[in-house]
């Protein structure tokens, strides 16, 4: 984690304009039949592995990779240190209502932290414009999108040079989860390495989504033959 919220401070010092990926299983197989998610995600100034099975797959092809690094414990790390580093954020995505809430919830972690602008995740093609230019307005160094995969990285890097928000992150449940219309699994559960059963239990139409991992399990196993 410390790496990664470096790295991410570095990005925003240098106002590079990157798009940020937090990749689970889920994420990754879908990339394997999705082009356009597969070549955002190699375009991608930083990955971190969103999910207990990206560390495992990366530690079984012989990778290093320290630990998890899940999207919404980066997202909390970034606004934690956002108020002494003087960083602005802005919140996209999720039903209407919901990102008022979730800035409500930030200020009351973070005091003094800068939430300068909110927009729900709900809209057409002919509301881009407006929501971009509204972006632009509020002039964030940390956009968090929460609008679900692969819409939020396909929006973000499409938009990304017309933005030009130092840094992008794609961050799905995040602002549910704050606003507190969405439950995270117990401590227990993700020291279990479970988050993933917690949300199927929670969210019955991911089920099948869920059959993505032992496909991505068996995936992994024969990329090391």
């Amino acid at each position: 984690m410390s790496q990664a919220v470096a790295q991410v401070q570095d990005y925003m010092d240098e106002k590079q304009n990157v798009l940020i990926a937090t990749a689970n299983a889920e994420m990754i197989m879908r990339a394997t039949h999705d082009k356009e998610l597969q070549d955002i995600l190699n375009d991608a100034a930083l990955v971190v592995p969103d999910g207990a099975g990206t560390v495992w797959a990366a530690h079984h092809l012989g990778h290093d990779m320290p630990e998890r690094v899940a999207g919404f414990d980066l997202a909390q790390e970034l606004m934690r240190i956002a108020p002494k580093k003087k960083r602005r954020v802005f919140f996209f995505g999720s039903a209407p209502g919901v990102a008022e809430k979730a800035k409500a919830k930030a200020e009351e972690l973070y005091p003094g932290i800068e939430i300068v602008g909110v927009r729900n995740g709900f809209f057409t093609e002919k509301d881009e414009s407006e929501i971009i230019a509204q972006i632009k307005e509020a002039k964030p160094d940390l956009l968090l999108a929460a609008l679900g995969v692969p819409k939020q990285e396909k929006w973000l890097y499409k938009h990304k040079e017309e933005l030009g928000v130092p840094v992008s992150i794609g961050v799905g449940g995040t602002l549910d989860v704050m606003a507190g219309v969405m439950k995270r699994a117990p401590l227990w559960m993700q020291k279990a390495k479970l988050e993933w059963l917690f949300r199927g239990m929670l969210q019955p139409k991911r089920a099948g989504r869920l059959m993505a991992l032992p496909k991505f399990v068996l995936k992994v196993h024969a990329a090391k033959k």
